[in-house]
């Protein structure tokens, strides 16, 4: 029988059946992708076939080809990865200026992993009501940096309802993944949108300006409207994984732009003469913190690990 796996607590998933059954459901055999060390070989969003047993549970037994997945290392030093979400239609992070603070490397690492998967990304700033000064400075450099780019933005305070229904028309018969750090508001999104579904919300660190997870694990939100929100963990670190050393201009849009241009074929655009990339770079065509971003996914493949702030 067929199915989508629509929930994964860790050892268990639940599977949606083509007949509308919920079916809780564990893993039969090693499923291994592509020789992908990973910490859940199934995740929320895959097509599965299941064989449902006598006490009403089942054992997943094939795992569909996937058309996208968002991907992320496990752990500090890992290398195993951990899959976030499977089938997206699209992708949204949900970025604050603070409280707390989203680093723009953070949300360059999301961006990247997504082009190297083909996943469709909106940036979503919340919690505009609180920002004066400086965050609103930030949070209007931050949007033109990504539109100019070519990443839809908008603003929103979910608490507030204002640019919800934006959002909403945005999300309408497509499954969309929410991700971002904890305590963006993911689940106050969520309560707003799809009244009755009672997430926890979580509150902020006073003391580290980070948020508490509330989530703890990957979900897909069936929406009034059509379509379905994954709802995931909040991410602290975002580490890359299953990207060469070449290929990492490629997932920098405005840095594949120029690299055309570099005198050699296979510059890295740090050090070498005639880099269009690096020209691009003094010219503030290419932004100082895209830039620097790009530079430290280098150094994931070089050194096999990413700290824990990003």
């Amino acid at each position: 029988m067929k199915g989508l796996v629509i929930k994964n607590t860790g050892s268990w998933y639940t599977v949606r059946t083509d007949d509308g059954r919920d079916i809780e459901s564990k893993i039969k055999g090693n499923f291994r992708l592509k020789d992908i060390r990973t910490t859940n070989p199934v995740a929320v969003g895959d097509q599965v076939e299941i064989d449902i047993n006598a006490e009403g549970t089942a054992f997943i037994t094939k795992i569909e080809e996937r058309k996208n997945y968002i991907i992320r290392r496990a752990s500090n030093l890992s290398k195993q990865s951990h899959i976030i979400a499977a089938n997206l239609d699209q992708a949204m992070l949900i970025v604050t200026v603070n409280y707390p603070i989203t680093t723009t490397i953070f949300i360059d690492r999301f961006l990247a992993t997504a082009e190297a998967y083909r996943v469709p990304v909106k940036l979503v700033f919340n919690k505009i009501d609180r920002y004066r000064g400086e965050d609103q400075a930030m949070l209007d450099a931050l949007i033109h940096l990504y539109t100019t780019i070519g990443y839809p933005c908008s603003k929103l305070c979910a608490r507030e309802e204002v640019g919800l229904d934006e959002l909403k028309a945005e999300l309408k018969d497509k499954i969309t993944l929410l991700s971002g750090h904890s305590g963006v508001g993911k689940s106050t999104i969520i309560n707003k949108l799809i009244p009755g579904v009672n997430l926890r919300t979580g509150d902020i660190s006073e003391y580290h300006n980070k948020g508490m997870h509330t989530t703890t694990f990957s979900e897909m939100i069936p929406l009034p409207e059509g379509g379905y929100l994954i709802d995931t963990p909040g991410i602290k670190g975002f580490g890359t994984i299953e990207m060469e050393g070449a290929e990492i201009a490629h997932y920098f849009p405005e840095i594949f732009h120029f690299s055309h241009d570099c005198k050699f074929n296979n510059c890295s655009h740090r050090h070498e003469p005639g880099c269009a990339v690096l020209k691009a770079l003094e010219e503030q065509f290419i932004s100082e913190s895209r830039y620097k971003s790009y530079l430290s996914i280098l150094e994931d493949k070089q050194e096999s690990k990413y700290r824990e702030e990003y």
